[in-house]
């Protein structure tokens, strides 16, 4: 085929001026199209590392080919090399490369490689499956298919290199066309595959046949995203990396759709943008999503810059940069830079966002911000993480979630998916979910009564499980914001019989972290955390050695305070999280005002909390405890319902707010 006729009719139009990107680039972003100019460089040399923003599983040694390249060489024990290999995102830093200096050498470093890929990775030889996975099939599309838009002008994209591409894209969506099935209609692989069957058909000259593809395409992505994302946004599988991953195609498909006036669902749409809120209400404030499930600490404002200029949004622009980014502009063209800079950043009052259906909730204020999960496990790439939360305020991360490691199904994969690495609570050392390999559990625990409450400045939240209904105990968590600075968490248990009970709290690896008389101390340069523990059974404590991963195939040696307590029948345990000025921390009796009597602690509690001229009475109820018509007095403090706040520094002590009746 004749190079000009095929590109004449070129569809792929997500870069519209590679000379005004790059001199953009060079004008904003210059250190970052540095680091890209050294990556292709080695790249050049065959030397590989996947160390890039969206790399989902990110390598710590370069792997070096002096002379052949070897496509399903694996350097380690972990299969996720050949599979990140063989995906070829590499290219596209080549073709970006190419477009910053016109320098020849990273073209013909991406003809030879191509080439010599179609014809040594073929799809019918049985050495080839792990290259030749569905999934990497349709990343591969993504990445060639936008890797050869930088290097359409290049001598070195002969004709002879274009059949080669056209042929193996042919080859590809052939492939993708004939694997979907109830797997990929529930799974990140579906969206993977049919985002890289879309694209193939449109890199593929028009026919009848690329045409089936196309709409097959589309309409396999509205099934999926029906199915898939929840009505709050969140997609099914509880990871803000792979939820980020099937956002990015779907932004893709619609960005597309719009420019080649290709109709789509508007489930698609509709879903869409669903997904961009959902990532706007988990990013922290440095702009990473958090390390849920199988999720790397990954900026992710990119994709929300993408979707603000999408969607004409100031507040998801707000959540992005200021203007257009390096890894965006690639994808949104030069024309985009005036619409985007033009596009007014608004700010939000909202500090309570709630993710309802998929039980996420995440309060932010400021500089301050706090994840609470009490929902589903999100089959193979979720955690033990029921009742987990983070923490982080004035810059940093101060609770954090352990993070994943690795896939391959050793010691390390459970070490980072068990209650154990996540900020809740377990039942005599024993998992709640149990891991029977590195995707499949052999027990799973159900999430119940996920609320939420936001009254008088006040924020709370509140779950349980069904974790250790096997061993006859139901556990619940209530947390309650009472400032941005003052945080309590409430953890009972109910039972019948005798248990220890274990509760985690992993902190930021960059301070120092004591234990005090009655929890720990984390220091570091921008915050002095104090944890104080309270409970009438008594609490021992002590720091465990733990580890912790923010990037796939990265250790980082950490500490966690785990704070135990046992008792017979009902247990409970108060944490009381105070940034930056020490409190005093003490237990309340309540009593009936009616029968006046005490009631005992399985029923109700409440604690008391000074901080300076700061004061509260928090009262938390465990069972019902109001017969026939009673109300609580703690500390002098009356009012009735299962989570009420007295505001004693402002002489309160009557009714108070009541978040939870």
């Amino acid at each position: 085929m004749k190079k000009e006729t095929y590109f004449s009719d070129w569809r792929i139009c997500f870069l519209d001026d590679p000379k005004q990107v790059s001199a953009y680039l060079w004008q904003y972003e210059k250190e970052e199209a540095e680091t890209i100019i050294a990556t292709a460089d080695e790249i050049v040399q065959q030397s590989f590392l996947f160390n890039q923003r969206w790399d989902m599983e990110r390598t710590t040694e370069p792997v070096v080919f002096p002379h052949d390249i070897d496509w399903l060489h694996q350097p380690s024990d972990d299969s996720e090399w050949v599979f990140a290999f063989n995906r070829m995102r590499f290219w596209i830093t080549l073709g970006q490369a190419y477009a910053l200096t016109g320098n020849e050498q990273y073209a013909e470093a991406f003809a030879s490689q191509l080439c010599h890929w179609v014809k040594n990775v073929r799809r019918s030889d049985p050495k080839s499956q792990k290259a030749w996975r569905s999934i990497e099939a349709g990343l591969r599309m993504e990445y060639w298919i936008k890797a050869m838009q930088y290097f359409k002008e290049s001598p070195s994209i002969t004709e002879s290199v274009l059949e080669t591409f056209l042929s193996s894209i042919a080859d590809h969506a052939e492939f993708l066309y004939s694997v979907w099935d109830s797997y990929h209609l529930m799974s990140n692989w579906g969206v993977l595959e049919n985002h890289g069957l879309f694209l193939a058909s449109l890199a593929l000259q028009k026919s009848e046949i690329s045409e089936t593809y196309c709409k097959e395409a589309i309409r396999r992505l509205a099934r999926e995203i029906e199915i898939q994302v929840y009505d709050d946004g969140m997609q099914w599988e509880q990871s803000p990396m792979y939820h980020n991953e099937v956002l990015h195609c779907y932004l893709d498909v619609v960005l597309l759709a719009r420019r080649l006036h290709i109709p789509l669902s508007e489930v698609i749409k509709e879903k869409t943008f669903k997904m961009c809120m959902a990532s706007l209400a988990w990013q922290k404030p440095d702009g990473t999503e958090p390390c849920m499930g199988d999720s790397d600490a990954i900026d992710q404002r990119d994709l929300i810059t993408m979707a603000a200029y999408f969607y004409q949004d100031g507040e998801l622009k707000k959540g992005g940069y200021s203007h257009l980014d390096f890894d965006t502009i690639w994808d949104l063209g030069f024309r985009a830079v005036k619409y985007y800079d033009q596009l007014p950043s608004l700010p939000t009052s909202q500090r309570l966002f709630v993710l309802h259906e998929s039980g996420n909730a995440i309060y932010k204020e400021e500089d301050t911000y706090l994840r609470f999960h009490c929902g589903t496990l999100g089959a193979g790439h979720g955690h033990s993480d029921k009742l987990h939360f983070d923490f982080y305020a004035n810059g940093e991360d101060l609770l954090v979630d352990a993070g994943r490691y690795t896939y391959v199904p050793k010691s390390e994969r459970y070490e980072f998916k068990d209650s154990t690495a996540h900020n809740t609570t377990t039942v005599d050392n024993k998992n709640f979910t149990v891991c029977k390999d590195s995707w499949e559990c052999s027990k799973l625990s159900a999430p119940i009564g996920f609320r939420k409450a936001q009254k008088n400045g006040y924020i709370a939240f509140q779950g349980s499980h069904q974790g250790y209904l096997d061993v006859g105990v139901l556990p619940r968590r209530t947390i309650v914001v009472l400032e941005k600075t003052l945080i309590l968490i409430c953890d009972e248990f109910l039972s019948q019989e005798h248990h220890r009970y274990q509760s985690y709290l992993h902190f930021n690896d960059k301070g120092k972290v004591q234990l005090q008389e009655s929890g720990a101390v984390y220091q570091s340069t921008q915050n002095e955390m104090y944890i104080h523990t309270i409970s009438s059974q008594g609490v021992t404590q002590y720091l465990k050695s733990t580890r912790l991963s923010r990037h796939y195939n990265e250790l980082i040696d950490n500490k966690t305070l785990v704070s135990e307590v046992e008792g017979d029948g009902f247990v409970s345990l108060f944490t009381l999280i105070s940034l930056n000025d020490d409190v005093v921390f003490k237990k309340e009796r309540v009593l009936s005002n009616f029968k006046k009597i005490r009631f005992p602690d399985s029923l109700i509690e409440a604690v008391t909390i000074k901080r300076g001229e700061t004061a509260y009475t928090v009262v938390v109820s465990h069972q019902e405890w109001a017969s026939p018509t009673d109300t609580f007095n703690a500390d002098g403090c009356t009012g009735f319902g299962s989570l009420v706040v007295f505001d004693r520094g402002k002489g309160e002590t009557e009714i108070g707010t009541r978040l939870f009746t």
